[in-house]
């Protein structure tokens, strides 16, 4: 009944180029399918941090449960995303700049035929985005809402220069988010939260991977778990992929959606 399953060591303090490309390992997406005759689904992938207790911040904020070994992840699985998904709101209070390109994968993102960088997506129902927020202006950032977005904070975002695409009449919607991100060739799906678009996700069911990095602390307090979703709760079964810690106390666990032979 109870399987041992080990954990691998993660030492980010050795050969960084050989960590990075071992932990690139770990986390390939599903090959690419091919996109004729119709658009390829895209692959959803979560990356969480939490606390021993479940706190998904400290302070209102996830930073502070972050390591070094979790930067390492968080820097992996952009590289290998064609796009990072993001509420607005968490973009903001976390201090998101545009993804940059990053040298120690040029090659690998060449040879999938990615951009040198992953795009930025920012999800937001009210546009309430500052208006000198830096990433607005920038060509790989779009900012997706719904067609009830107030009408002053639309215009004031696409005068900051941002590119605005309606998912929706009066929410985004999540499926329709998809479509976009598949129109574009955007396959390698990467959401970084908050709580609440994940828990948007889980609900219309099209998570496919969620990587959770525990830090090693407890936090207790009020603070909100890494799923938000004011729904009746519903049931969705994983399997734990993969289980790596590092010399800090950090686990990082990789669950992919379960398929009717694990049930």
């Amino acid at each position: 009944m109870f399987g041992l399953q080990k954990a691998t060591q993660l030492t980010p303090a050795d050969d960084e180029a050989a960590t990075l490309r071992w932990l690139a390992e770990q986390y390939a997406y599903p090959p690419r399918p091919s996109s004729p005759p119709c658009l390829p689904r895209p692959c959803v992938r979560a990356n969480m941090v939490s606390s021993i207790d479940g706190a998904v911040t400290v302070d209102g904020r996830s930073g502070g449960l972050g390591g070094p070994g979790d930067k390492m992840v968080f820097r992996v699985l952009r590289a290998l995303a064609d796009v990072v998904l993001v509420g607005a709101s968490t973009a903001v209070t976390e201090g998101y700049r545009q993804p940059s390109p990053d040298d120690a994968f040029a090659t690998d993102r060449e040879a999938r035929e990615q951009s040198p960088a992953p795009a930025l997506a920012l999800l937001s129902r009210s546009l309430s985005i500052p208006d000198d927020y830096p990433p607005l202006a920038n060509a790989d950032t779009i900012v997706l809402t719904c067609e009830s977005a107030p009408a002053d904070r639309r215009s004031a975002l696409a005068d900051a220069g941002a590119t605005l695409i309606d998912c929706g009449a009066d929410t985004v919607d999540v499926h329709t988010v998809m479509d976009v991100c598949a129109e574009r060739g955007w396959i390698r799906v990467l959401s970084e939260g908050g709580p609440s678009l994940l828990g948007a996700l889980v609900a219309a069911d099209v998570l496919d991977e969620l990587c959770v990095t525990t830090s090693p602390t407890l936090v207790g307090g009020d603070a909100g778990r890494i799923i938000g979703h004011d729904g009746p709760a519903d049931l969705r079964r994983m399997r734990p992929e993969s289980f790596i810690t590092d010399d800090d106390g950090f686990v990082f666990t990789r669950w992919v959606r379960a398929s009717a032979d694990d049930a």
